[in-house]
């Protein structure tokens, strides 16, 4: 069983907290050089250029200019689990995690970027900000959805089928745009957990919660060593619970499998 989760936009600065604990061992990402020419190129945009392509303000654009300028330097490294701190991280909560933890992780996750395409947890990776829409001249010109695409598809199918051909969903819909997705279905039996808000006779999904419940699950994985689907329906976190009649008895060899998980709101 793999398991895919969104990177996020948010990158954790605090580098000494996580020297003061031993870390497994860190590698390079598969995608690193890839990932280097991008950055090279993004560090030669003026900080107008970027405040534009990654829809943010100047502030934030200046110090993406920034961190691009450092890409080089390896004392910015973390490891990717480390280094973000979006709402699905901080349930997550990696810097908790033991050793053991950490390497049971690297082998069973993927975290999904658009500067790196997809990382391992203890890959180490530079901050960074990127937007799936940017086109560079080191993709000739294409969106870094349609460079990663064909370079990402058959690297994700042979990654699940080299387990037991079960892949967790745990990213965003936005993040499937990195894969030939019908492809991905058509390979693979893709589990998908939704989460929604049970309010009266309507289900909302309620991103804040969904991105909660995404880095929780993905720590019961990792704390569980859970290895088949089955292992994720006792997963409970703030009142959400699974609905039982939404999981099915047997996985088809493919396709979406999509188990439902509700609270009250």
């Amino acid at each position: 069983m793999q398991i895919i989760l969104a990177s996020a936009k948010i990158m954790n600065p605090d580098k000494e907290r996580y020297e003061q604990g031993a870390l497994p061992p860190t590698s390079e990402p598969p995608f690193l050089r890839a990932a280097e020419r991008f950055a090279q190129e993004m560090a030669g945009r003026s900080v107008e250029e970027l405040q534009a392509e990654l829809k943010c303000n100047r502030q934030l654009a200046a110090e993406t200019k920034l961190r691009y300028q450092e890409f080089p330097n390896p004392n910015c490294r973390l490891p990717a689990v480390l280094a973000y701190f979006g709402q699905a991280y901080k349930c997550l909560d990696a810097a908790s995690l033991n050793a053991d933890d950490l390497l049971f992780a690297n082998r069973r996750l993927w975290i999904l970027s658009f500067l790196y395409g997809m990382l391992r947890p203890l890959n180490h990776i530079h901050p960074y900000r990127m937007e799936g829409k940017v086109m560079t001249g080191v993709s000739a010109g294409r969106t870094m959805f349609e460079y990663w695409k064909p370079v990402l598809t058959d690297f994700l199918i042979d990654n699940v089928k080299a387990d037991d051909g079960i892949l967790v969903h745990l990213a965003t819909a936005e993040y499937q745009q990195l894969f030939d997705w019908k492809r991905v279905l058509s390979e693979v039996c893709v589990v998908q957990p939704r989460f929604y808000v049970q309010k009266g006779d309507e289900l909302k999904n309620i991103t804040v919660y969904a991105k909660s419940c995404r880095g929780a699950m993905t720590r019961h994985i990792i704390r569980n060593r859970a290895t088949l689907p089955e292992q994720l329906t006792d997963f409970e976190y703030n009142g959400f619970r699974i609905v039982p009649r939404s999981v099915g008895e047997t996985l088809p060899k493919s396709g979406p499998v999509e188990w439902l998980w509700t609270a009250q709101g």
